[in-house]
């Protein structure tokens, strides 16, 4: 996966989401990470990175998914109050959803974000080109799905960037 973040940059939405789990003055240390930085508009993608690299190693990888789930619900939201989902969609109109908003959110000059493997009966696979945290994403496409009628949904790695592998994919099931 190309690593580079080099023009990469984000709606501030999102690190506000990342931050809106915390506590400044118990996690002093995670704020310090955007002291200075006007966090509205457009921000760096390597701020959003650090806040996630500061978490999994101080916090652990479940209160990354946690905040993924954060993130959808302001994800899920935005969808609807734009029109692009409702609340009959099925899981894959939802991660069409998101594929269309990552690229409209995240400036990237090589236009990476998500890409759809296959879309099944009940199972969706997903591949993510870009940088942001895949752990947190985790728990994104977990509360976003969750908001479909879909129950029993379940979101798995089937490749990870950690183990060897050239990009993160996610498996989506669901009953």
């Amino acid at each position: 996966m190309n690593n580079s973040t080099e023009g990469v940059t984000l709606d501030a939405v999102f690190i506000n989401d990342v931050l809106s789990n915390y506590d400044k003055s118990k996690y002093p240390e995670l704020y310090q990470i955007v002291d200075g930085i006007e966090l509205k508009g457009n921000v760096p993608m390597d701020i959003y990175n650090d806040l996630c690299m500061w978490i999994e190693q101080n916090l652990g990888k479940f209160n990354l998914i946690k905040v993924g789930r954060t993130i959808g619900e302001t994800v899920h939201t935005q969808f609807l109050k734009n029109n692009l989902i409702n609340t009959n969609s099925k899981p894959i109109d939802i991660i069409k959803a998101l594929k269309l908003v990552a690229s409209q959110m995240i400036q990237d000059p090589q236009g990476r974000g998500w890409e759809i493997v296959s879309d099944e009966p009940k199972k969706i696979v997903v591949r993510r080109t870009q940088t942001f945290n895949g752990k947190l994403q985790l728990g994104l496409l977990d509360g976003l799905v969750r908001k479909s009628k879909a129950t029993g949904v379940r979101v798995d790695f089937t490749k990870e960037v950690e183990l060897g592998d050239e990009f993160d994919e996610y498996q989506i099931t669901w009953l």
